[in-house]
């Protein structure tokens, strides 16, 4: 546990409040328990893949700041019941599952189930946690019955669903990123004396809870540039990237620049998928970034979630593309 010391230090020193509780739990928990990924951007303050779904989405454990931030809000305390919406790959739960201790309970509600089986392996020596699927998020799940006392949604949403709202019982609460897939305000919404009291807690970027329910959106050339800029940056400040990757990708971004403003979306202007020149571009420069797929898919926007190089087999390992 000498990286997790070493990071909660260092939060600490950058004005990150670690309440006592929550140092214990994640010096307690492993985090490596609950992904086989690198864990490395984790204890670099950065989200950490846990799963890619069957559609090639990747789901991820949040950065270690935003975790101390929501347990902080949480206000936790020995023996409660705290309800999860979305899994976070289990690592959650079992942070909470700590803070509440053998008297309390978590409940995980997730609609993949996926992600449900993945959290179920992990934590299945933690009896104080129950994991299940839920259909729909805007219904109620059968044989889960009673008022919240906490929950806590780890995802982006537009509104609060009405049956946990309804069932929040007096002096109890609700913690969402509230918004649109761009940007969330973190809020918490507190029941006292049949009065609804709302506290906005900052400004947030969350996916969804659901990432493969969620429609589509089209990239421009100069959207996808911009943030394989990001990338690139965040890349060097972990100092993961060599330079003939770096190269590549900057000549990538300078190529996706230089494609004309009015180029259509892919799969839209009549273009087949396999010609259109972005596809054409990521493919070509593809070799460059597979390695480092997985971390640059986490940091970029949703809207990115579903690209994946690794199965772009349209063209022959010898086509020639004439830029």
């Amino acid at each position: 546990m000498t990286r997790t010391a070493d990071l909660l230090r260092r939060l600490s020193r950058e004005g990150v409040l670690v309440p006592q509780e929550v140092k214990r739990a994640m010096l307690n928990v492993d985090l490596e328990d609950f992904t086989d990924y690198d864990a490395a951007p984790f204890f670099a303050d950065r989200p950490v893949p846990y799963i890619e779904s069957t559609s090639g989405n990747i789901k991820t454990i949040s950065a270690p700041h935003m975790i101390i931030t929501l347990l902080h809000h949480m206000e936790l305390s020995k023996g409660q019941e705290v309800i999860i919406v979305g899994c976070k790959g289990g690592y959650l739960a079992a942070l909470i599952a700590q803070i509440v201790g053998e008297n309390g309970r978590v409940n995980v509600l997730d609609p993949s189930y996926e992600v449900v089986n993945h959290a179920k392996e992990r934590l299945s020596h933690w009896p104080t946690v129950d994991i299940r699927n839920i259909e729909d998020l805007d219904i109620a799940p059968v044989a889960f019955p009673g008022e919240f006392n906490r929950v806590l949604i780890t995802g982006q949403i537009k509104a609060i669903p009405k049956w946990i709202k309804s069932r929040i019982e007096d002096s109890g609460f609700v913690i969402a990123p509230i918004g649109d897939i761009d940007s969330q305000h973190l809020m918490k919404i507190e029941l006292q004396d049949d009065i609804e009291l709302e506290t906005d807690l900052g400004n947030v970027c969350f996916g969804p809870i659901d990432v493969d329910s969620t429609d589509n959106n089209h990239l421009h050339p100069k959207e996808l540039a911009d943030l394989i800029e990001l990338s690139i940056e965040t890349c060097e400040e972990l100092e993961i990237i060599e330079s003939d990757e770096l190269n590549s990708l900057q000549d990538l971004v300078a190529k996706l620049n230089n494609l004309p403003d009015d180029t259509p979306p892919i799969g839209e202007g009549g273009i087949p998928v396999s010609e259109h020149p972005m596809v054409k571009l990521l493919w070509h420069y593809s070799p460059s970034f597979l390695r480092l797929w997985p971390i640059i898919q986490v940091m970029l926007h949703p809207m990115i979630s579903n690209f994946d190089p690794s199965k772009w087999n349209d063209f022959s390992d010898d086509e020639e593309i004439d830029w």
